[in-house]
């Protein structure tokens, strides 16, 4: 049976990768990464520098095209399909070398956040026995970057995305708001009165980018770095944390 580790990377600094992922990619006889496109392929790069930077001998490296999502369906279909699409991605890739028994998907940040990884592995068929290496997440690399605490003294912390603030605002009874996958800059949508922001995208990397103050004064800031990081890179990874003072 194959042994599927999905092993978390970080957010793009090969100083995130722990000794039990540096272990787990060693140990793999085949490492999938996906090809995203879109000006993206440095993300593939990375995960390919960082199998070679930790093994004496790397294992074999399957490159697999990510499907798009089809921007016609409701939004819960259209993610649905997608991540069927993703898992029939990686079964003809694993199908192309019968001998690996354990087979590697580095993930960005952690499996646990935020990300798919775990719920498109479900989809497998034969199911293959599973692994998950925690890495670093997105969050701790940005409360790390601005030197902040997550949270206040006993004080709660609401975890969501972009879409969801957008569609429904400050979440109800939340001091403090983390927000991901937030393509729109959905702050905007929010009083901004008693409210502080910490902004970074490209978290960990050589082009990291950091924005925080009072979100009336920083959220206009960070909206023109952001459309200049986007159109410089031609595409973003960002995350912000928003705090109610009082």
């Amino acid at each position: 049976m194959i042994t599927l580790h999905l092993i978390g990377i970080g957010t793009g600094n090969p100083d995130h990768v722990t000794m039990e992922a540096r272990h787990a990619i060693a140990g793999a006889d085949l490492v999938l990464v996906p090809e995203k496109g879109d000006g993206k392929s440095d993300l593939a790069d990375l995960r390919r520098q960082i199998v070679a930077q930790v093994c004496d001998a790397p294992p074999v490296i399957e490159g697999f095209g990510m499907p798009v999502r089809d921007p016609a369906l409701p939004y819960l279909e259209r993610v649905e399909r997608w991540h069927d699409a993703i898992a029939a991605r990686w079964s003809e890739a694993i199908a192309r070398h019968p001998q690996a028994r354990d087979v590697a998907l580095l993930v960005w940040g952690d499996p646990s956040l935020y990300d798919s990884t775990l719920r498109i592995a479900a989809r497998l068929d034969p199911q293959p026995r599973l692994r998950v290496v925690a890495g670093i997440t997105s969050l701790q690399a940005l409360t790390a970057a601005h030197a902040i605490p997550l949270n206040t003294v006993n004080g709660p912390v609401v975890i969501t995305t972009g879409r969801q603030l957008r569609d429904h605002g400050w979440p109800e009874g939340a001091e403090t708001v983390a927000v991901m996958l937030d393509g729109a800059c959905s702050f905007d949508v929010l009083e901004p009165d008693g409210i502080a922001i910490w902004w970074g995208a490209f978290l960990g990397m050589e082009n990291q980018i950091l924005e925080a103050g009072p979100l009336a004064e920083a959220g206009p800031r960070i909206v023109a770095a952001r459309a200049r990081a986007r159109e410089a890179h031609g595409w973003i990874m960002d995350i912000y944390l928003l705090r109610r003072s009082g």
